[in-house]
């Protein structure tokens, strides 16, 4: 490999260790509830998609606003006991983060655990999307009302 290719290598390499810093952020801001603290890592255009019908958490988020409405009707609908992201994987602009939830559905009662992966895309050193892919059955149980 020439030298320039050796060279790109580098700046790929840590950008994708940037990238995962900035999503590894993120996250810690989540768990310590620090809403402002995860917005400052967004794109104002961010979109965020979880998956499902079933629950009321499903749908896609759009800019800070959509965000802001997410983490409220999350706070509204779930309590979280436990989540932990295991494993951020990435290559380029992209990151996916391996976690595990725990908790119960507020309107249910219901505990549900649930094994999630984000797929992210980072963009300027801030989150552009937000794909999450989760066991949205095992959500969806947990948050149907009794008949």
């Amino acid at each position: 490999m020439n030298e320039n290719g050796s060279e790109m290598d580098a700046r790929i390499s840590m950008s994708t260790r940037e990238n995962v810093q900035v999503v590894q952020d993120f996250f810690a801001a989540l768990r310590r509830g620090d809403r402002p603290g995860a917005l400052a890592l967004c794109d104002e255009d961010i979109e965020w998609i979880i998956p499902g019908q079933d629950w009321p958490l499903a749908g896609t988020r759009r800019g800070h606003a959509g965000l802001e409405d997410h983490f409220q009707k999350a706070s509204e609908t779930v309590e979280t006991s436990f989540m932990e992201p295991r494993e951020f994987v990435a290559q380029a602009d992209r990151v996916l983060v391996v976690g595990f939830a725990s908790g119960k559905i507020k309107a249910t009662g219901k505990s549900f655990e649930d094994d999630w992966i984000f797929a992210i895309t980072v963009r300027d050193g801030r989150l552009a999307s937000i794909r999450e892919y989760i066991d949205t059955q095992a959500l969806a149980r947990a948050s149907q009302m009794a008949s």
